[in-house]
């Protein structure tokens, strides 16, 4: 790695403090951080942001115990001391991980610092968000309210341990979000819209800003006229993209390792079953570029690679961080993040997708003879335990002999991860790709989902009208 954060003789003279000292294991992970964002709120600029944000975490391991320290003190100096306190944490004994938050010393620096990100200006930013409210409140009379938001992020990272590893990677993400709400006769309805990639501005050249703020303003003005969500068990089809979030949450969880491990998950001890309908393939891959969730390493310094989870509906690995599959005999899978060095990491998903199948997206509407078509799916929630699931629709209608016909109100789609995996009865091969941000134990890192068209025979909707 080219251009260290620390160079290389400091990171072997704190291994060697840390292992010296009592360790099994050590590991430097450096991160140096600068972002940017601005948001416009009804023509207005409510906030223009930027920070810098450097630091180190290490890791001791003494057989079952984990000491972890943090500083933002990168001298010689502060790295040593933080590589004692993790390992004497460490040789306390016990068993689980403890973090050691150390004291950060400040002083000033000689001459300002400049975190130099995109050769973009902060006026060109800000013109980008006025123009997607411009091509927003063009879109209908209807829109009463815009905000956008833009965001952008330059991240450095850095690994070393004690197996003899030091690699690291570059990264920049560049984030749009358009919001509309629309005013009519049955009240106000929100759209919202979000295009993000791991790219720099460069981002733009791929989709418009124009495309985003339509997309988020004709959302809300369709649910304008909406009909109440009907409520009961009924045949879904989700369209390509956003719908991928319902199989990383009821389903990609309960594959990471730590849960197996616990047995907290419906997946455990069931490598080599049928979870799910033939017509399934879910991957999970972090080196689909430039989507949300890749990366050239992992946080723990381990190549992001493609792991097939479930292939023909045939259960065939899980996702490991490099800690749990040494524990456990396996080889890391390249699932290790953390939000920060200031976080120990842990076994996560990057990108997380079902493959695209034979069916024509079209031919899978026509063939449904009613049941509800979902163009776009919000957050929701999720057992690990169970499998059990809570999603909200953000758009979505009625298909009537096999048409898709009004929209709905937002609903909850209701179910169970494993069920709906065996109710999947058609796969378009149509695909795409949505951006999210994933939330574990305290920690949040950026993903990707996404799936081809398909239709589940059967889920709970919990809407308030009659099926």
């Amino acid at each position: 790695m080219s251009g260290h954060i620390v160079e290389q003789d400091v990171l072997e003279r704190v291994l060697g403090t840390a292992l010296r000292t009592g360790g099994e294991f050590a590991e430097v992970f450096v991160e140096e951080r600068t972002s940017s964002g601005i948001s416009l709120d009804d023509r207005k600029v409510e906030e223009l942001s930027s920070g810098q944000d450097r630091g180190a975490g290490i890791r001791v391991v003494v057989r079952e115990t984990t000491g972890f320290a943090h500083t933002s003190d990168l001298s010689e100096q502060g790295l040593l001391h933080a590589a004692e306190v993790a390992s004497a944490v460490a040789r306390e004994g016990g068993s689980g991980s403890r973090t050691v938050a150390l004291d950060e010393r400040r002083f000033a620096p000689p001459q300002p610092l400049v975190a130099k990100h995109h050769e973009v200006t902060k006026a060109a930013k800000v013109e980008l968000l006025e123009r997607a409210d411009d091509t927003a409140r063009s879109n209908s009379s209807a829109i009463v309210q815009v905000t956008a938001g833009y965001g952008d992020s330059r991240r450095r990272t850095q690994i070393a341990n004690s197996d003899g590893l030091l690699t690291g990677e570059e990264s920049l993400r560049t984030r749009l979000g358009v919001r509309c709400v629309a005013a009519g006769d049955g009240g106000m309805q929100t759209g919202y819209e979000t295009l993000a990639l791991t790219l720099g501005f460069e981002l733009f050249e791929r989709r418009s800003v124009e495309e985003v703020a339509e997309a988020a303003a004709r959302r809300a003005v369709s649910k304008l006229g909406a009909r109440p969500a009907p409520s009961g068990i009924l045949p879904v089809v989700l369209r390509r993209g956003s719908g991928g979030v319902l199989f990383h949450e009821a389903c990609g969880h309960g594959l990471e390792a730590d849960h197996i491990v616990k047995n907290t998950s419906v997946y455990t001890d069931r490598l080599g079953d049928l979870v799910a309908s033939p017509l399934v393939t879910l991957v999970d891959d972090g080196t689909v570029g430039p989507q949300w969730g890749c990366m050239t390493v992992d946080d723990e310094g381990h190549p992001a690679q493609r792991n097939v989870l479930i292939r023909d509906g045939i259960l065939t690995e899980y996702m490991w961080d490099y800690m749990r599959a040494r524990r456990e005999g396996r080889q890391t899978s390249g699932n290790g993040r953390r939000e920060s060095f200031r976080h120990l990491p842990m076994v996560r998903m990057t990108n997380t997708f079902l493959l695209p199948g034979q069916d024509d997206p079209d031919e899978i509407v026509a063939q449904t003879e009613r049941g509800i078509f979902v163009a776009h799916l919000g957050g929701g929630q999720v057992n690990t335990a169970t499998g059990d699931f809570t999603f909200g629709m953000t758009e979505a209608y009625l298909i009537e002999n096999g048409r898709v016909t009004e929209p709905i109100r937002d609903a909850n789609l209701i179910g169970n991860g494993p069920e709906v995996l065996s109710r999947i009865d058609a796969v378009g091969s149509d695909f795409d790709l949505a951006p999210g941000t994933c939330g574990k134990d305290g920690q949040s890192v950026p993903v990707g989902f996404g799936q081809p068209t398909l239709r589940i025979t059967g889920v709970t909707v919990g809407g308030t009208s009659l099926a």
